[in-house]
This record gives structure tokens, C-alpha cells and sequence, in this order.
């Protein structure tokens, strides 16, 4: 069986390791080369966590498969200050951290519950689902066009609060797959519900406020607005990021997606299938030319299902034969076959130069 997924001469696969930081930590800039020189390669195996104290994802997957993914998703969500002020508590941070120093990679998106105006009628548009543009009246374009009102100064409020949980990432010397405002232009979040416009300044700003303000270097901005529209320009994206529920165990490669992205951009960029329902087929990705760069299957229900107290592998998206073809496959890569960072970041010729 083939051991890459593209010809290596093929220049779009070919991306160079320069990070939008001008910069960048030395981590970040390791981790951004190896997913570089992966690329086209290999895909990284990844699993997005429930958002729960004891979260059963990763040990789950380890229990069927014998090996943990190389990618680990974590959520912020619980961070945001509406939600914290009505006493949710988080530990992603601390399970981020940890995962790093096991040798796997960390990717976080932000489930940003609305800084105000939360509906708060249940079971709809209750307060703990103020992420979504049904539970919650605040006006981002409100926000985004005045500086001056209570919107823009709430929106700077909660960055802050999520990037000293990002600071706390950087002192550990982890680096980020950030993901932020992701899947806008499907208008069912708040910071895509009123056009692209106000979207893209939000992200400009978010990236100018860690960036310049908050020293943030350990960052890798992966974009993931899902239409071209809402591109805030090469300058200001890392990787881009598609998420993808098909039905239940439809495991083509998702190649019309994947040349969808290719499009945002006209520079090369890593594409990497950010949130996923069923895992497609490495086959059918090495038959199609498919090289997403990571995969970060989503939780709960799409991993286990709960019966007479415990739990087991739900066969609903990706049957458990499938999972461990996949987990067991020569294009991917779990987290038992990631380098040893220290090493690898120190044998690097061009990471010092990023």
C-alpha cells in the first residue's frame, strides 16, 4: 500500500513552515514545520473531548484500539465569563497541558457563550447554550462598529479571560491548534450572525489582542468560517479547517470539501479536517488524493454509548472494524508515532529560523 498520499513533487502540498507571528515560539514553530513536513504524508488521528471534569474520549479509544490519537480537542467554553459567573468550572487547560507532556498535540476551540443578552428560556434558548445565535440577542456588529459601547468592551473582557488560560498554556511551553469563531458562516453561533463583515473584525481583533497585547507566541490560527467569504486573509490564518458531519458511516474522503478549501486561499495552506462526525476512509483518501492534515472526531455520542452504568464503543458513526483500520492504517499517525518534541524541536535546521 502506498505510503504517501500525493506525489511529492506535487508543489500544492508543499507548504513552508512560516507562521503568521512574526515570532512565533519555539514549540509552535516545531510543531507548525513537522505538520508541514507531514503534510501530503499522513494524517494525524485526532479526538475532541466532552466537556466534563472526567472526559472517557481518549481512554475509551485506547481501550478498543491500543493507541491514543495524536490529536486532542479541548473546549474553553466553561471559561467564558457568562458561564463562570454562574458557577461552570473547566479543566481543559490542565488536561491540555498534561496531554502535551504525554507527546500528544493540542487543539482548542471556544465555544464562546455570548458576553450578554442571554435568552435564558428553556430547554431552547437556555443560558448555558448562549453560544448559539437562538439563546441570545447580543449584537456583535453593534460590538465590532463601536469601540465605545458596552458590546465591544464585553467582547475584550472575554479575550482576555481566554487568553490568560492561553497564557497559562504558553508558560507550560505548549503550543495551540487555535481554533476561534469557528463554523461563522453557518450563522448558528452569535459571531456569525450578522454577515461576514462583523466576523472578520472580530478575528482580526481577537488575533491582534493576544497577539500584540497579550505576547501570545505559542499560537497556530487555524480558520475555519467554512465559506470563502469569510476569509480574513492569508495574513492573519495559519491552517484552515473544515468541519464535516456526514451520515452515519459515509467514509468517503470528502474530496468536493476538501477542494472547497483548497479555494479560500490562494497561497498553499495546511487544510486539516477540524471537526468530524465520521472518519473517512484512508483508502478512500489515498484513492482520491485527500490529504487532510489532522481529523478531531467529535464527542459523546459519535465515540461511546452508555449501558447499565458503563460505557461502550458506539458502532452509530464509525464502525468499531473501521476505527481500528483506521488507527491501524500506514497513512495515519497516533499518538505512539509522534516525535519526541524536545528532540525533534532541537534536531530541527529550520525551526530557529521561523
Amino acid at each position: 500500500m502506498a505510503e504517501q498520499i500525493v506525489n511529492l513533487d506535487d508543489t500544492r502540498y508543499q507548504v513552508q513552515p512560516k507562521l503568521i507571528h512574526p515570532h512565533p515560539s519555539w514549540e509552535a514553530g516545531g510543531l507548525m514545520e513537522y505538520l508541514c513536513s507531514m503534510y501530503g504524508k499522513k494524517m494525524l488521528t485526532g479526538q475532541q473531548i466532552g466537556v466534563t471534569m472526567t472526559p472517557p474520549e481518549l481512554d475509551l479509544l485506547y481501550e478498543y484500539t491500543g493507541k491514543y490519537p495524536a490529536v486532542a480537542g479541548f473546549d474553553f467554553m466553561d471559561y467564558s465569563p457568562s458561564r463562570a459567573e454562574r458557577g461552570r468550572v473547566c479543566r481543559d487547560t490542565d488536561l491540555a497541558v498534561d496531554w502535551w507532556r504525554e507527546g500528544g498535540i493540542v487543539t482548542f476551540c471556544w465555544h464562546w457563550n455570548a458576553p450578554k443578552d442571554l435568552i435564558d428560556l428553556p430547554p431552547n434558548a437556555a443560558w448555558n447554550s448562549g453560544f448559539y445565535t437562538k439563546a441570545t440577542t447580543f449584537d456583535v456588529a453593534k460590538g465590532m462598529s463601536d469601540p465605545a459601547s458596552e458590546e465591544y468592551h464585553l467582547l475584550l473582557r472575554d479575550i482576555d479571560v481566554i487568553a490568560g488560560q492561553l497564557k497559562v498554556l504558553q508558560k507550560a511551553k505548549v503550543p495551540v491548534l487555535w481554533r476561534p469563531l469557528h463554523e461563522a458562516s453557518g450563522g448558528w453561533f452569535w459571531w456569525g450572525a450578522k454577515g461576514p463583515q462583523p466576523c472578520i473584525a472580530l478575528w482580526k481583533l481577537m488575533y491582534e489582542r493576544m497577539t500584540k497585547h497579550h505576547g501570545l507566541d505559542n499560537l497556530i490560527w487555524v480558520w475555519n468560517g467554512q465559506h470563502g467569504d469569510w476569509y480574513p486573509g492569508d495574513e492573519y490564518v495559519d491552517i484552515i479547517g473544515e468541519d464535516i458531519y456526514s451520515p452515519e458511516c459515509d467514509y468517503s474522503s470528502q474530496k468536493e470539501r476538501f477542494h472547497t478549501a483548497e479555494k479560500y486561499s490562494t497561497a498553499r495552506k495546511i487544510i486539516a479536517l477540524s471537526e468530524n462526525g465520521v472518519i473517512p476512509d484512508p483508502d478512500e483518501m489515498l484513492k482520491d488524493g485527500v490529504p487532510w492534515a489532522w481529523n478531531c472526531t467529535w464527542y459523546g455520542s459519535f465515540v461511546f454509548r452508555e449501558e447499565g452504568g458503563r460505557r461502550f464503543y458506539s458502532n452509530q458513526y464509525t464502525e468499531l472494524a473501521q476505527l481500528i483500520k483506521t488507527y491501524q492504517h500506514p497513512l495515519t499517525v497516533t499518538r505512539e508515532e509522534l516525535p519526541v518534541w524536545k528532540e525533534y524541536m532541537k534536531s530541527s535546521s529550520d525551526v530557529s529560523k521561523l
